[in-house]
């Protein structure tokens, strides 16, 4: 009877959600590049494990090299900065790392390749925790959702490693058998995790940052007074908080600033980050809607939210009630 294994199925589906990436107007390519590159590689595992193509196994190892270094990419991409290939190149040096182990040392690449999985996995998980505003690119009304997104994306690279190594270990027991149970559970984990970051929105913005060091003194101090006033100008004046696809980066651009001044400045001024800082002007706004009449529906509609859920989220942590409460108090 014709069998169905589900890597094959989960290549397939990495290969729609890479076409719908590739249809977007939002130029999420690298994100894309990562789909199909994922889509390949388990479409190549389901050939050689299921259906015995053996000629296919050396480039198993070799595209499963890209995934890592194209995890990382895409992140900056998306999330921090635009990709140059002069500056980035040596992020897609895995399959030449590879190819080279083959020929010279084979027995290295069942360590080689979980090398590169568990490395841009921890890597990750640094850049999305070191900073509260280390993605500049992502959408102020977003929150914490994109970098929570990108670290399950390392945590999944990690879960990769991790996999490899039980393989290696299931045949080291005596137990081959176990194979395909954990090559499938971790190739539907990466559809899982792929298709959450895919079909998240606010995520995929094409501006890059300049990165600051900054040091803090009396003069530090004065300059931070100096870029919240303009940025309170700017915000009363312009209304950019209403927004909804409002980036860190595009209003430092506004201001004239790196990302990481005007970052620094909120943060320590109102020891709050930009997100926050915005969400309450946008809670305002939708305030003063609901006092002049609107329902909540309007409210948080016309003041810069895209989701209810994130609307409800900040009306209370700026006014302490829930939209309802809030208009009873009201009378």
């Amino acid at each position: 009877m014709p069998t169905f294994p589900i890597p094959i199925f989960v290549a397939v589906l990495l290969a729609f959600l890479a076409i719908y990436l590739l249809m977007r107007q939002n130029r999420a390519g690298w994100l894309a590049v990562l789909c199909a590159v994922c889509a390949v590689q388990a479409l190549i595992i389901s050939l050689v494990q299921h259906y015995g193509l053996g000629a296919l196994r050396p480039l198993q190892p070799v595209t499963a090299a890209l995934v890592p270094g194209l995890a990382w990419l895409a992140f900056k991409a998306t999330a921090v900065r635009p990709v140059t290939l002069r500056r980035d190149w040596p992020h897609m040096a895995g399959p030449a790392l590879v190819l080279a182990a083959l020929v010279l040392a084979p027995v290295g690449l069942d360590g080689l390749v979980p090398m590169l999985f568990a490395g841009y996995g921890l890597a990750l998980l640094l850049a999305v925790f070191r900073t509260d505003d280390g993605l500049p690119q992502a959408r102020l009304d977003t929150g914490k959702v994109p970098g929570r997104i990108w670290a399950a994306v390392g945590a999944t690279l990690i879960g990769s490693a991790l996999s490899d190594l039980a393989i290696i270990g299931a045949h080291g027991a005596g137990l081959p058998g176990w194979q395909p149970w954990i090559v499938s559970i971790a190739t539907t984990g990466t559809l899982v995790v792929l298709g959450w970051l895919v079909l998240s929105p606010g995520l995929f913005t094409t501006e890059g940052a300049t990165p600051e060091a900054a040091f803090y003194d009396d003069a530090a101090a004065e300059q931070d007074a100096q870029i919240m006033a303009r940025l309170d100008v700017l915000l009363d004046e312009t209304r950019l908080y209403l927004d909804p696809e409002l980036t860190l980066l595009r209003l430092s651009r506004r201001m004239g600033l790196p990302v990481k001044t005007l970052s620094a400045a909120i943060n320590r001024t109102t020891s709050e980050n930009v997100s926050r800082l915005i969400n309450k002007r946008r809670i305002n706004h939708a305030c003063e809607r609901l006092g002049a009449g609107d329902n909540v529906t309007a409210a948080w509609l016309s003041s810069g939210f895209n989701t209810k859920s994130n609307f409800n989220r900040e009306f209370v942590r700026v006014t302490g009630k829930p939209p309802s409460d809030w208009l009873s108090a009201r009378g």
